[in-house]
């Protein structure tokens, strides 16, 4: 290993030992000197120290190493037992910190800088947070456990055994997309029962549509839907919202078509941005003006499962539902247009149909293409006003139809009475 890169490398590890060592002396620093067993500068000498051992690793001998680690560990593991003897403390994280200190400084050297770097930033974010993490620990109920880890396994257990191949001779049906589709809807869910817990209902709710509305609004809509139908009081405050999610996935399609198509986004510009401010300006409305939802001084919105199971296998079936017939309708009525096919695609998703038209506007094909994503977006927006009634109820439905009504009217008059609009 040439010189200056072996400098470099060992003044990362000195720097991870510093930065893990700064974290652990500053919640003991009222202690007394010499009255703790490691410090600011004991971890940056173990990590320095780990570092040098690995400079002198050759090749795929790593017995020196190993000894290395297991001497420095059994010294540090005898001094942290006398301060756990004297504080009667039972906890081993600052030898597994200690130990971990050592072998980050040693792949510092061996391995990829980067990596290095970054799994120091974690440890001393896991170390920094014992409070907030020890807390959060104390409030999770079983149900919230029992979600986290029933989404874990959809995501990390059942998703890669299915086939990512159409399985259908129409090649509609995708198991694995379809699943990843039902794992969002899951996550979007688990998501904003998140915030609402961290945040409390107003500042939860908006917070988990706004995100939401970046990565699924179609997931948004159901979750705050689900919750509109067993808290009918607050439903002003969901359906707002839902609202607002959707005016954020007006100008999420605005910047991923500018990201490919720079002529094809000033086209859509005038009628996205007026639509997504009209709905903006009525989700706040409807936030702002909503009851504020409490008894006794107390919050009372209710909180069922965070994770229903049922629920988001029955929108994985409805989407499987549409797609299906999006593509029986393509082989039995035929391609009735552009802006036919806009229209079946938007039932379900306005990423894909945005993306392709998008591509074909780069390829000189013009017809058509910004009026194929609005009415894309338009019928996603009434899909999910039906979505959010079924679900919710004719209370949430009605204050997402009217949010899309406006939204409508906007969007219409950018895109007719801006010129630029009609010149492209």
């Amino acid at each position: 290993m040439p010189g200056d890169d072996l400098l470099l490398r060992l003044g990362l590890a000195l720097a991870i030992g510093f930065l893990i060592g700064l974290e652990r002396g500053w919640k003991e620093r009222d202690e007394a000197e010499g009255r703790r067993t490691a410090g600011l500068r004991t971890y940056s000498l173990i990590a320095l120290l780990g570092g040098v051992f690995g400079a002198l690793t050759r090749g795929d001998d790593f017995l020196l190493l190993a000894a290395g680690f297991v001497m420095v560990s059994g010294t540090l593991a005898a001094f942290f037992w006398r301060e756990g003897v004297s504080e009667d403390d039972f906890s081993a994280t600052s030898v597994v910190a200690a130990m971990l200190t050592f072998m980050l400084g040693a792949f510092a050297v061996l391995g990829d800088p980067q990596v290095a770097a970054g799994a120091g930033v974690a440890t001393v974010l896991l170390l920094a947070t014992k409070a907030q993490l020890h807390g959060w620990l104390a409030r999770i109920t079983w149900p919230e456990f029992r979600a986290g880890l029933l989404l874990a396994a959809m995501t990390f257990i059942a998703l890669p055994l299915l086939p990512h191949e159409a399985i259908d001779p129409y090649g509609a049906l995708n198991p694995y997309e379809l699943w990843l589709m039902t794992i969002l809807i899951a996550a979007v869910s688990f998501a904003g029962y998140a915030a609402i817990r961290i945040a409390g209902p107003e500042r939860g709710t908006v917070m988990a549509a706004g995100a939401g509305g970046l990565v699924a609004s179609t997931a948004v809509t159901l979750t705050l839907a689900r919750l509109a139908r067993d808290n009918p009081h607050r439903v002003r405050l969901l359906g707002g919202s839902v609202v607002l999610s959707g005016a954020v996935m007006l100008l999420r399609v605005l910047v991923v078509v500018a990201i490919l198509n720079h002529a094809l986004a000033w086209s859509l510009a005038p009628a996205l941005i007026a639509g997504a401010t009209a709905m903006a300006v009525y989700a706040y409305l409807l936030i702002r003006f909503s009851p504020d939802g409490t008894k006794n001084g107390k919050a009372d919105l209710n909180l069922k499962n965070p994770f229903d199971l049922m629920e988001v296998l029955r929108f994985g079936l409805l989407l499987t539902v549409v797609m299906l017939l999006a593509v029986a309708a393509r082989h039995f009525f035929g391609e009735a247009g552009l802006i036919g096919l806009a229209a079946i695609s938007g039932l379900a998703d306005v990423d894909a149909i945005t993306l392709s038209m998008a591509k074909a506007a780069q390829a000189g094909v013009t017809a058509g293409p910004a009026l194929a994503i609005l009415t894309a977006v338009g019928v996603n927006t009434l899909a999910k006003t039906g979505y959010a009634a079924y679900v919710g109820g004719a209370r949430i439905g009605a204050l997402t139809a009217s949010g899309a009504a406006l939204s409508f009217a906007a969007a219409a008059a950018g895109y007719l009475l801006i010129p630029m609009a009609r010149s492209l």
